[in-house]
């Protein structure tokens, strides 16, 4: 399988974005990148938009629904929000859409820090696995992978996608 160029992917996912922007009026929205892939495709997306303002940053480990599962994980740091959430227009964006629970537990920490006028969601891939009722306004590209497959964003400059292949469960 061919993965996409998120080089290319970038310049129309920004236009898409503006034009989403524009015609829900929203003038000036805050930009939150969804920690690690999320952050990179943030900054890509505002510098090829020439958007120049601070970028809301959330680690969403605390959130997840499956942290129990996983465990602890040795990176988790603290979300940076250098503005206020209540009442803003907000465009979270992260790198790969897969089952929603990463969107899921961004919304609910965005919700603990105060009520938006609204969320645009804008991700670089949508893998069309979805297990809750979540879609991106804004997607780069869409793609349907094997059960055994998974896409990494590599990054941050220059970002490039990844094609990974899960090692079969162990009896």
């Amino acid at each position: 399988m061919n993965l996409p160029r998120p080089e290319q992917l970038l310049p129309e996912m920004a236009a898409a974005l503006d034009h989403h922007l524009a015609r829900r009026e929203i003038l000036d929205p805050h930009f939150i990148g969804i920690r690690t892939g999320g952050v990179w495709v943030a900054q890509a997306l505002m510098q090829a938009s020439g958007r120049d303002q601070p970028l809301g940053i959330l680690d969403v480990s605390f959130y997840r629904d499956d942290f129990t599962q996983n465990g602890l994980h040795p990176q988790v740091q603290p979300s940076e929000l250098p503005f206020e959430i209540e009442g803003q227009h907000l465009v979270l964006i992260d790198d790969v859409l897969m089952t929603g629970r990463t969107i899921r537990a961004a919304l609910n920490e965005l919700f603990d820090y105060g009520r938006p006028a609204s969320v645009t969601l804008v991700c670089l891939l949508d893998l069309n696995a979805r297990e809750l009722p979540v879609r991106p306004d804004v997607v780069g590209a869409t793609l349907s992978l094997a059960p055994e497959q998974r896409v990494k964003l590599l990054g941050p400059t220059p970002l490039a996608l990844e094609l990974q292949a899960l090692a079969p469960a162990s009896n």
